[in-house]
């Protein structure tokens, strides 16, 4: 009897083309892969676990270029990324405190003379497109990592309170700010597609559990056309790439709007403060879902039993016609005891069996 591809029922369940088969993924901090390693002997829980995912991304690289000019105690800062973000070691286990280059900044000038990165020169496609030719030979399914899309690298860059601050006074800025990203985004995005990768994933966090960060009427405004560009860049390029698109936070008032501008699937709809059965059974025949287990509550703090319980109940409601990939809606982290790691695995082997 032939075996059916994983990659293919992987992308059939994802666009809504089949149901039964339900992927799965997690992450793990590094407390949790240490102790991964310890038990197995293993290094790659994926491989190990056999999750079909595997996660690709072109940089930017490592650039020449001194930013330490823009941070006031260079010092204090213990590494910056090729974007010219500051970075320290923050309060708890692998967790950094970010420091921004452009918090000083007062005149679109300076944001002109600054040196964002060059999506032709400062990333890697060569590397790129050959990953996901050996993923796709390996029965894998590629995911291009390009989160933190437009708004939380906007505040990156010139720190949360300034930012949302400009929004509000000085919309030249933020907006020329938020047009230089997006046009970087939109052509990794195309070239992400053209590269052959599966799963394109953008993302920005705009909500809290309590609501969204900015009005809904606000990310219309500034945020919803230009993550539209981005993926109209890259279904121009390929029009059968799947959209993924990450926020944290309670985002219900904006999913109709994400499905009207291309979204496919919707991560990690948090249980804490989204309904995912209510967002499925709205939203199910034109949008999947990734995630839906609390890493707030279940995976650190339910039984074993409880673990089962809600897993197979996420898999017999959300898997429903396809459209649904069983996965934490964050990275485990340390307190998230190992039997409950074993228990979520099994029961999704079990069902996939």
């Amino acid at each position: 009897m032939r075996v059916e591809s994983i990659r293919k029922r992987t992308l059939d369940s994802i666009q809504r083309r089949a149901e039964g088969f339900v992927p799965f993924e997690f992450d793990l901090c590094p407390s949790l892969l240490a102790e991964f390693t310890r038990r197995t002997g293993k290094s790659d829980y994926r491989d190990f676990f056999s999750m079909p995912f595997r996660w690709v991304s072109a940089g930017p690289q490592t650039r020449d270029i001194d930013f330490t000019r823009y941070f006031p105690d260079p010092d204090s800062v213990s590494h910056i990324d090729a974007w010219g973000i500051g970075h320290k070691a923050g309060d708890y286990a692998h967790f950094e405190r970010m420091i921004a280059p452009m918090a000083g900044f007062t005149s679109v000038g300076e944001f002109e003379r600054y040196p964002y990165p060059d999506p032709d020169n400062d990333f890697d496609w060569t590397a790129v497109t050959e990953r996901i030719g050996q993923l796709k030979e390996k029965d894998l399914v590629s995911v291009a990592g390009m989160a933190v899309t437009i708004f939380e690298m906007a505040w990156y860059l010139r720190g949360m309170d300034t930012f949302l601050i400009d929004l509000m006074t000085d919309t030249d800025l933020a907006e020329y700010h938020m047009d230089r990203i997006t046009r970087i985004r939109t052509a990794c995005a195309a070239r992400y597609a053209e590269a052959g990768v599966d799963v394109l994933h953008l993302g920005d966090d705009v909500a809290t559990q309590r609501g969204m960060m900015i009005s809904p009427e606000m990310w219309r405004r500034f945020l919803k056309p230009r993550l539209a560009a981005v993926i109209d860049a890259a279904r121009g390029a390929n029009p059968s790439i799947i959209i993924d698109y990450h926020s944290d936070g309670d985002i219900t008032e904006i999913v109709a709007d994400l499905v009207e501008i291309g979204v496919d699937q919707l991560n990690p709809i948090q249980p804490e403060c989204m309904d995912p059965y209510a967002i499925k059974r709205e939203f199910g025949d034109r949008l999947s879902l990734r995630g839906a287990v609390g890493t707030q509550t279940t995976m650190p703090f339910g039984s074993p039993d409880e673990v089962e319980f809600t897993c197979r109940r996420l898999i017999a409601e959300l898997g429903k016609g396809g459209g649904f990939v069983l996965a934490p809606t964050h990275v485990l982290e340390p307190e998230v005891p190992w039997e409950n790691i074993e228990t979520l695995v099994r029961v999704v082997l079990e069902h996939n069996a």
